[in-house]
């Protein structure tokens, strides 16, 4: 049986974190310019960040937020050692990305069927059927994938979902050829018992250096979820900068965690992540400033604002 508290020696020594959030941040807002997309990204480079997720090929009718994700990826002033990825749901979507430059593509389930059918309009299988001319180009071209899986502890439609249901999809994707699977708490509502439940569940198929974590923070738990699954080994962990975030098809769901709050949390645990959280949270006041809202971020809040009241 799992350990689900184990001694904090057990935390590892570092962690990459991927920065999802001018992806799955702005997707969800209207009216980001293209330059400020691609100054988003340009100031995120400079943070020490190695992974950032920079667009998206879902057909702009329904994702009309991210269709010059084109121009963005050929825009941006690209550094050495940074993965710039994008997500894909065909493979119109992967010729589009390695068109523009893309470094490594994303693929996207949900181990809740109603939420699959919301999301993608297919059943589960459905859509794993679809991904497979997806990731057999991506081999061809020589492109890592990562397999997005909505709904890992709960689905807004049908409740609680079983951990050997997650276990099931996530180990399919990784025998289809996802290089990663990211666990995604699309509702928030995760507790660290039952997302430790969930986690080792999977890790019964997948190894640990496969699978990453992917938190909203609706609840308030995304924090503590992250910090059970580096505890159980687990080294990559997805995050927005200043919060920005949500699902359309989530009914209720905020933003991902921000990626300044699991950088603190991280650093103050003695893991590093390589990260410059000033650098980082100008980023997110930056695009914020854009957006007209303030970083749903309290370690940017505490460390931009605390001075100026």
């Amino acid at each position: 049986m799992t350990t689900f508290f184990p001694a904090t020696s057990d935390l590892p020594s570092r962690v990459k974190i991927v920065e999802v959030g001018p992806r799955d941040g702005l997707q969800n807002e209207a009216n980001v310019s293209l330059s400020d997309k691609v100054q988003l990204i340009d100031m995120l480079s400079a943070t020490g960040l190695t992974h950032i997720e920079s667009g998206s090929f879902v057909s702009p009718k329904w994702v009309p937020q991210m269709a010059d994700s084109s121009e963005v990826l050929r825009s941006i002033h690209r550094k050495p050692g940074i993965v710039y990825s994008a997500l894909t749901p065909n493979a119109k979507g992967v010729d589009l990305a390695i068109a523009a430059g893309a470094d490594e593509i994303a693929i996207f389930a949900a181990a809740s069927e109603s939420f699959s059918q919301k999301n993608i309009n297919c059943s589960i299988a459905e859509s794993l059927v679809r991904f497979e001319p997806v990731l057999l180009k991506a081999k061809v071209h020589q492109l890592r994938v990562r397999g997005y899986l909505s709904c890992v502890t709960d689905c807004p439609y049908e409740g609680q979902t079983a951990p050997a249901q997650v276990a099931s999809v996530a180990k399919l994707l990784y025998q289809m050829g996802c290089d990663e699977v990211s666990l995604g708490d699309t509702v928030g509502k995760a507790t660290p018992l039952r997302f430790a439940r969930m986690l080792d569940a999977c890790l019964s198929h997948i190894p640990v250096d496969a699978l990453a974590v992917h938190c909203h923070n609706t609840w308030g738990q995304a924090l503590a979820n992250i910090y059970q699954s580096l505890l159980m080994g687990i080294s990559t962990v997805d995050a927005s900068v200043a919060g920005l975030g949500g699902c359309p098809y989530a009914p209720g769901a905020s933003g991902n965690v921000a990626t300044e709050d699991v950088v603190y949390l991280c650093e103050q645990s003695g893991i590093s992540t390589g990260v410059d959280l000033m650098k980082l949270a100008q980023a997110g006041e930056f695009i914020c400033s854009q957006l007209g809202k303030p970083p749903a971020s309290n370690a940017a809040l505490a460390l931009l604002f605390a001075g100026k009241a």
